[in-house]
């Protein structure tokens, strides 16, 4: 059984049950086939804790959980919510299709407006990545790197590359800029 240093999770990085203890002091290193790489791997991971000596409850506990790189693929047909450290991967994985990220507040009455509106398009451009982005405290420094000045924003992508910009609840300046750049 090979083993990929890409696949080791820390203890940190995986929560026991509540009610068990991890018995898991180590990295736990998963198991794989010469024939998958780290990345895109659709397999789902089986973690097992273990109760031992001196832990108040003996037995063991199993959990399927999906690899969390296999959620960094970009969709299509629906809006996918990104955050400072998703973004980026989706992005890149994307390739040469068109990105559409909404930039938003969940206080801003137009971004709430405009919301429904999006998702309609989402589901409309299928050859279209649509994201989400919550300009919040913990992705505020993603929106400072992308340049947002008032929400909601629109930054529309191709080839890992910002293109084009539209400010504000501007549906028809959207779907116009969203043809052009599918177009060019």
């Amino acid at each position: 059984m090979a083993l990929r240093s890409c696949s080791t999770l820390s203890p940190q990085s995986v929560r026991s049950p509540p009610s068990l203890p991890c018995a898991a002091k180590q990295q736990i290193a998963l198991p794989s086939s010469s024939s998958s790489s780290c990345f895109g791997s659709k397999k789902n991971v089986v973690l097992r804790f273990s109760g031992g000596a001196g832990t108040k409850r003996a037995g063991s506990y199993s959990r399927s959980v999906r690899s969390s790189l296999e959620t960094l693929r970009p969709t299509v047909g629906k809006v996918t919510e990104v955050n400072k450290d998703s973004f980026w991967p989706i992005v890149n994985a994307a390739g040469d299709k068109t990105v559409v990220l909404d930039m938003y507040t969940q206080w801003c009455g137009p971004c709430k407006v405009i919301a429904p509106k999006f998702q309609e398009l989402s589901e409309k451009y299928l050859d279209v990545v649509f994201l989400k982005l919550d300009c919040n405290q913990d992705n505020k420094a993603l929106a400072k790197e992308l340049g947002i000045r008032v929400v909601p924003t629109f930054k529309i992508l191709k080839d890992s590359k910002i293109v084009k910009e539209v400010t504000g609840a501007k549906f028809d300046d959207l779907v116009v800029a969203i043809d052009t750049v599918r177009s060019s």
